[in-house]
């Protein structure tokens, strides 16, 4: 019988063909911890009374949720992880000298590619999928126990076959992929599962679009989301110098599904998440009709943080002024990214129509910090979730978009179409 291409990942890993339902034990290429999660898996390593790690250049500490530390609390997180990655003289650590937040750092970074299997106790793990990876969030402890072995156990996922065909129309993009696809199948439509994505449309799509859309498998429940290596990917890969030889696997003709799901996008719209739910999606349109004002725009996250995504808010407000009752906060995902966007003119234009640029971090989009709303407010963000009380007050309502549709609408204080502007 033929394999997904998760199958085949872990049947390399674990020297033996396996399928969907199957529990393996396997090595682990990366694991990934922040500054949020990793101090509780510190103390379960320590607590273990193990010595070293399984595998130290398997393993990348990044603080990226509170750095610079916004409080006691959070200078205290940090401090853990900073004395755990002196002690272990860690190679993969980043911190304020090297920032970007994780699933946007260690794809620029190569440590993560082709073929692997990543952990990370963080649910966007899944991010790195669009590498053709096997990459999955796990909690704290789980974590400890990689560090530990080098290793874990996994329940091998049933897939369930995306195919996306046609071309896409203006102003829409791989977040609106998804956002179209957890509104047809729902925040539970592929618990524990994998979605594979793949059709012409995918195709022609590009790494950032790419990143996005596996970014947000968790919030239909998957376990991953994946897609297989093509020249995109190769040309990605190509800048980078790659921690490990790319591994590269295809789904079979043969291989098993438990569901096909056929998206046809040549008449898709931007996708807007009304609140409280990603899978509450409605076409723009309809958000222009509903006449939707908006206090805060969020451009940033490991969703939506890329140079893409700050070009195109930088073409669309190039010469124009954010609304006066609404504010404009844009987050590049790296350092590198801040210096490729500052080089190519666009901080000085997302500035200048009165847009704050911060650092690298995940503060705004999980309500941290630079970026809380206040009561009653409303944000329309690229991020990944707009659950009750994700930004900030549990009375605020959060709307997901693309990054267009995000700029479009800081300089009408309304929820907007980018070709209105």
């Amino acid at each position: 019988m033929g394999q997904t291409i998760t199958e085949k990942i872990f049947s390399e890993h674990v020297g033996k063909k396996v399928y969907a339902g199957e529990i393996v034990r396997s090595p682990i290429d990366m694991i990934i911890g922040n500054d949020i999660t990793t101090p509780i898996s510190i103390k379960a390593f320590e607590e273990s009374g193990a010595e070293s790690l399984a595998n130290p250049d398997g393993f990348a500490l990044v603080l990226d949720h509170f750095i610079p530390a916004k409080d006691i609390a959070s200078a205290n997180q940090a401090k853990i992880s900073r004395e755990f990655a002196y002690k272990h003289d860690l190679k993969n650590y980043f911190d304020e000298k090297d920032m970007g937040i994780e699933h946007a750092l260690l794809p620029e970074k190569g440590l993560v590619g082709p073929g692997d299997v990543i952990i990370g106790a963080d649910s966007h793990t899944c991010t790195h999928g669009a590498l053709g990876a096997f990459s999955t969030g796990m909690g704290s402890t789980d974590l400890a126990f990689g560090m530990i072995t080098g290793g874990n156990w996994f329940k091998v996922p049933e897939s369930i076959k995306v195919v996306f065909t046609g071309e896409l129309q203006p102003n829409v993009y791989g977040k609106d992929l998804i956002l179209e696809l957890i509104r047809l199948i729902g925040v539970d439509g592929a618990l524990y599962q994998a979605l594979e994505f793949c059709g012409n449309t995918i195709e022609n799509l590009d790494m950032d679009g790419r990143f996005s859309l596996c970014n947000m498998a968790i919030e239909a429940g998957a376990k991953n989301g994946i897609i297989a290596v093509d020249d995109i990917t190769k040309a990605f890969l190509a800048e980078k110098t790659l921690a490990r030889e790319p591994r590269l696997h295809y789904s079979d003709d043969d291989a098993k599904y438990v569901q096909v799901i056929n998206i046809d996008v040549s008449k898709l719209e931007p996708v807007i998440a009304y609140p409280s739910l990603p899978s509450n999606g409605k076409p723009l349109s309809t958000a222009v009709a509903d006449k939707i004002a908006v206090d805060q725009v969020f451009i940033g996250s490991c969703t939506n943080g890329r140079l893409s995504d700050l070009k195109m808010a930088a073409e669309i407000l190039k010469d124009k002024r954010v609304a006066r009752r609404t504010r404009l906060i844009i987050t590049p995902a790296t350092q590198k990214i801040f210096k490729q966007a500052e080089k190519a003119g666009y901080i000085d234009i997302l500035i200048d129509a009165g847009g704050v640029v911060s650092n690298p971090t995940c503060g705004a989009c999980l309500g941290g910090y630079m970026g809380i709303l206040g009561d009653g407010e409303v944000a329309i963000a690229t991020t990944n979730r707009n659950f009750v009380g994700r930004m900030g007050a549990r009375s605020s309502n959060i709307y997901l978009a693309n990054s267009a549709v995000a700029a479009a609408s800081a300089i009408t204080g309304f929820i907007t179409d980018p070709k209105d502007i």
